[in-house]
Protein backbone atom coordinates (compact mmCIF):
# COMPACT_ATOMS: atom_id res chain seq x y z
CA UNK A 1 0.00 0.00 0.00
CA UNK A 2 1.36 3.21 -0.66
CA UNK A 3 2.12 5.81 1.44
CA UNK A 4 0.96 9.03 2.35
CA UNK A 5 3.74 11.71 3.02
CA UNK A 6 3.00 13.31 6.16
CA UNK A 7 3.43 17.20 4.59
CA UNK A 8 0.09 16.38 2.80
CA UNK A 9 -2.09 14.80 5.76
CA UNK A 10 -0.93 18.00 7.39
CA UNK A 11 -1.89 20.56 4.66
CA UNK A 12 -5.47 17.93 4.38
CA UNK A 13 -6.30 18.10 8.02
CA UNK A 14 -6.13 22.09 7.82
CA UNK A 15 -8.05 22.63 4.26
CA UNK A 16 -10.54 19.27 5.44
CA UNK A 17 -10.60 20.46 8.70
CA UNK A 18 -12.03 24.15 7.58
CA UNK A 19 -14.11 23.04 4.76
CA UNK A 20 -16.04 20.09 7.14
CA UNK A 21 -16.75 22.77 9.39
CA UNK A 22 -17.58 25.35 7.28
CA UNK A 23 -19.86 22.68 4.54
CA UNK A 24 -21.63 21.23 7.96
CA UNK A 25 -21.83 24.40 9.46
CA UNK A 26 -20.31 22.16 12.41
CA UNK A 27 -17.37 23.62 13.81
CA UNK A 28 -16.45 21.32 16.54
CA UNK A 29 -16.78 18.44 13.32
CA UNK A 30 -14.38 20.65 11.83
CA UNK A 31 -12.31 20.24 14.80
CA UNK A 32 -12.13 16.62 14.63
CA UNK A 33 -11.76 16.36 11.68
CA UNK A 34 -8.46 18.89 12.26
CA UNK A 35 -7.32 17.10 15.51
CA UNK A 36 -7.54 13.65 13.68
CA UNK A 37 -5.14 14.81 10.79
CA UNK A 38 -2.61 16.64 13.32
CA UNK A 39 -2.46 13.31 15.19
CA UNK A 40 -1.60 11.03 12.08
CA UNK A 41 0.79 13.99 10.90
CA UNK A 42 2.23 14.36 14.38
CA UNK A 43 2.78 10.44 14.48
CA UNK A 44 4.48 10.27 11.22
CA UNK A 45 6.78 13.42 12.03
CA UNK A 46 8.23 11.75 14.88
CA UNK A 47 8.56 8.10 13.61
CA UNK A 48 10.42 9.97 10.43
CA UNK A 49 12.52 12.81 12.08
CA UNK A 50 12.08 11.90 16.02
CA UNK A 51 10.53 13.84 18.70
CA UNK A 52 12.55 17.04 18.43
CA UNK A 53 11.19 17.45 14.95
CA UNK A 54 7.56 16.69 15.71
CA UNK A 55 7.30 18.69 18.64
CA UNK A 56 8.42 21.69 16.34
CA UNK A 57 6.26 20.81 13.46
CA UNK A 58 3.16 20.03 15.85
CA UNK A 59 3.41 23.81 17.02
CA UNK A 60 3.86 24.99 13.46
CA UNK A 61 0.50 22.91 12.89
CA UNK A 62 -1.53 24.70 15.83
CA UNK A 63 0.11 27.76 14.79
CA UNK A 64 -1.02 27.77 11.34
CA UNK A 65 -4.23 26.81 12.39
CA UNK A 66 -4.71 29.58 14.60
CA UNK A 67 -3.08 32.23 12.42
CA UNK A 68 -4.95 31.62 9.44
CA UNK A 69 -8.36 32.94 11.32
CA UNK A 70 -6.69 36.80 11.34
CA UNK A 71 -5.29 36.38 8.25
CA UNK A 72 -8.72 35.14 6.70
CA UNK A 73 -9.88 38.91 7.44
CA UNK A 74 -7.48 39.99 5.42
CA UNK A 75 -6.87 37.42 1.90
CA UNK A 76 -9.97 35.64 2.72
CA UNK A 77 -11.03 32.24 4.32
CA UNK A 78 -10.00 29.84 1.76
CA UNK A 79 -7.19 31.61 0.42
CA UNK A 80 -6.08 31.74 4.13
CA UNK A 81 -6.14 28.30 4.92
CA UNK A 82 -4.85 27.55 1.34
CA UNK A 83 -1.65 29.42 2.66
CA UNK A 84 -1.22 28.12 5.84
CA UNK A 85 -1.76 24.67 4.73
CA UNK A 86 1.68 25.39 2.02
CA UNK A 87 3.59 26.83 4.71
CA UNK A 88 2.99 23.60 7.42
CA UNK A 89 3.58 20.97 4.07
CA UNK A 90 6.65 22.92 3.03
CA UNK A 91 8.10 22.81 6.52
CA UNK A 92 6.95 18.96 6.99
CA UNK A 93 8.33 18.13 3.92
CA UNK A 94 11.79 20.35 4.65
CA UNK A 95 11.89 18.70 7.47
CA UNK A 96 11.56 14.65 6.90
CA UNK A 97 13.20 14.91 3.72
CA UNK A 98 16.23 16.47 5.69
CA UNK A 99 15.75 13.41 8.40
CA UNK A 100 15.52 10.41 5.86
CA UNK A 101 18.56 11.92 3.56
Amino acid sequence: MAKVPAAAVAASGLVGGYGVARWTKKRPLGGVALAAAGSLAAYEWNRQAGPRAATALTVAYVAAFAGSHPLAKKVGAWPAVFAVAGGVAAASWAVTRRATV
